[in-house]
């Protein structure tokens, strides 16, 4: 494997470890600091709100500046972003700005490393390119929690300065490593709304979309209370938070690795509909904890339908797409960024009011969204070939 592949994909790990590092400090942090709790969820969002409305102009400048010099820009503010936590941790305001300034270089990384992959590879290959890319993130997103629970218990501030300390050297590697690629192919910038969106949204893929949202809101919201609801009920550390993400991420890996290619096509509906099921029932399962063992079996049961859900619609919208993939994968990953904007306030806003009610309204509308794939299902507007259909 080329070694621009294999930095590149350090680059999209470490951009999802960050991400997934904060989940299970984040919720001490505040407690300790005196904070109210909402603001858990205000800086899970505002990571997310600055990487989702500035993609398209870091893709702009991705073509204009180079990929290479965008990245090393990147891994810059990236880095900085974690100082900034490490060091002023105590501050409300400072914690705002670095995960604003997390969320904006995260934005940037995320656009020059897709279109450096792009310009590297051909149509041959580039599947395969972009399927590391996308293993890369998935071990980023089980690896993060476990890391930032695991250090934590060292102290709070440990996780960000270990990153920021990873992440420069990371900046020296790729300085001297990576070479600018070839333009040979025209990239693709990811617009909040995708060119040609309204055409899809004509068809049944459309509740695909709106399904998509559903799974990554219920996820992220998930995210942002577990820690905070458990403090309460059990007293679960960082560490031990961590090694429960840690272990359903490998009930995750083993969905998406194992599960999903042994479903047939045509009958991914009744899968979507009983990963829901499965999903409530992992939420449902929340209030009544006692133990830790309880809390770890339940968030390997929410895992375990919330990947199959998200693996197995993903497949189902490529199918739908009618050819148009890169518009599909648009509209997809921006329901996803909405899902990580709107369920961080909003679930944290509901604990705040009546913890157990954060999973009772979760799990409810797991089920819900099972009404989306009826719609779907029943609808005949299709873009598939008439064979298909």
């Amino acid at each position: 494997m080329k070694k621009s592949i294999i930095l590149l994909m350090s680059v999209q790990f470490f951009v999802y470890l960050g991400f997934g590092l904060i989940i299970p400090i984040l919720p001490e942090v505040v407690v300790q600091q005196g904070f109210a709790k909402i603001h858990v969820g205000g800086l899970l969002t505002i990571y997310s709100l600055a990487s989702f409305f500035t993609a398209p102009f870091w893709g702009m400048l991705s073509d204009k500046m180079g990929r290479k010099r965008l990245i090393l820009i990147g891994l810059l503010g990236f880095c900085t972003s974690f100082l900034l936590i490490s060091l002023f941790m105590n501050s409300l305001t400072l914690l705002y700005i670095s995960r604003i300034i997390g969320g904006l270089f995260s934005g940037a990384l995320y656009t020059a490393v897709t279109g450096f992959v792009g310009d590297l590879s051909t149509e041959e290959n580039r599947n395969k390119y972009m399927g590391f890319m996308g293993m890369s993130i998935g071990l980023g997103f089980i690896f993060g929690p476990a890391l930032g629970g695991l250090l934590g218990k060292i102290s709070l501030t440990t996780p960000f300065t270990v990153s920021s300390i990873l992440i420069f050297l990371l900046f020296i590697y790729a300085s001297i490593i990576l070479k600018e690629p070839e333009r040979h192919i025209t990239s693709q910038k990811r617009a909040i709304v995708p060119k040609g969106a309204s055409i899809l949204f004509q068809y049944r893929i459309r509740y695909l979309f709106v399904f998509s949202f559903m799974v990554t809101f219920l996820l992220a919201g998930l995210e942002s209370t577990l820690q905070l609801f458990q403090m309460a009920k059990i007293n679960i550390t960082s560490a031990q938070l961590g090694s429960l993400f840690l272990f359903s991420g490998f009930v995750d890996f083993m969905v998406q690795g194992g599960l999903v290619r042994h479903i047939k096509d045509g009958t991914e509906v009744k899968w979507l509909i009983g990963a829901q099921v499965v999903t409530a029932i992992g939420l449902f399962m929340f209030p009544f904890t006692k133990s830790l063992a309880f809390a770890g079996f339940a968030l390997c049961v929410f895992t375990a339908g919330n990947a199959l859900a998200r693996t197995l619609n993903t497949s189902l919208s490529s199918k739908e797409a009618g050819g148009k993939y890169g518009t599909a994968a648009g509209i997809s990953y921006s329901m996803d960024n909405i899902g990580r904007i709107i369920g961080p306030m909003f679930f944290t806003w509901v604990l705040t009011k009546q913890a157990d009610l954060v999973y009772e309204i979760s799990g409810t509308l797991a089920l819900f969204s099972i009404l989306i794939l009826v719609l779907f299902h029943v609808s005949k507007r299709t873009l598939r070939s008439q064979k298909e259909a």
